[in-house]
């Protein structure tokens, strides 16, 4: 008779650390599945600004983390899954220089815009591949590399000599 009582003490003190832990490892009323949807998402500091496209006469508006360190330039969108339709990525290089980008770790086909300067696009590198080392250059000195879903700039009709309006760029 002792030997299951002792069997469930052990069982139950087992399943309490079990549920302590996890409820360390969770902040309050935060589930699992939040966890596994923020997995690669942005950081909490890293906070959107609004950027628009302006091509044949609309302006198309998009919500975008701006990457402006070398930590963050680096990390870019790798690792993510989705990227909500109206929401992109700026990476500001801080002075005008050719510039190489590539998919590694990155599973969404982008769009990546080059754009110099005066936020004139450069050149669009359509649908790239998804985790692919294979670099894609800017073809000229730029300033920026605004990356979105891939497809998008087609749809919208998005092509060089286009503008790209953000506080980054020159008038």
């Amino acid at each position: 008779m002792q030997a299951k009582p002792r069997f469930l003490s052990t069982v139950t003190r087992a399943v309490a650390a079990i549920a302590l832990g996890l409820a360390l490892a969770l902040p309050a009323g935060l589930s699992a599945q939040p966890l596994r949807l923020a997995q690669g998402a942005a950081s909490p500091a890293a906070a959107l600004e609004s950027l628009a496209i302006v091509s044949g006469g609309k302006r198309h508006v998009f919500q975008v983390e701006v990457m402006r360190t070398p930590e963050q330039r680096a990390r870019g969108l790798m690792h993510r899954r989705y990227l909500p339709a109206d929401r992109g990525m700026l990476f500001d290089f801080g002075r005008t220089e050719p510039v190489a980008m590539w998919m590694e770790n990155t599973y969404i086909p982008l769009d990546m815009l080059f754009i110099r300067a005066d936020g004139t696009i450069a050149r669009i590198a359509e649908n790239t591949e998804p985790l692919s080392q294979r670099t894609i250059p800017s073809g000229e000195p730029v300033l920026s590399v605004l990356e979105i879903n891939g497809g998008v700039s087609r749809t919208l009709g998005v092509k060089p000599g286009d503008r790209v309006e953000h506080a980054l760029f020159k008038r």
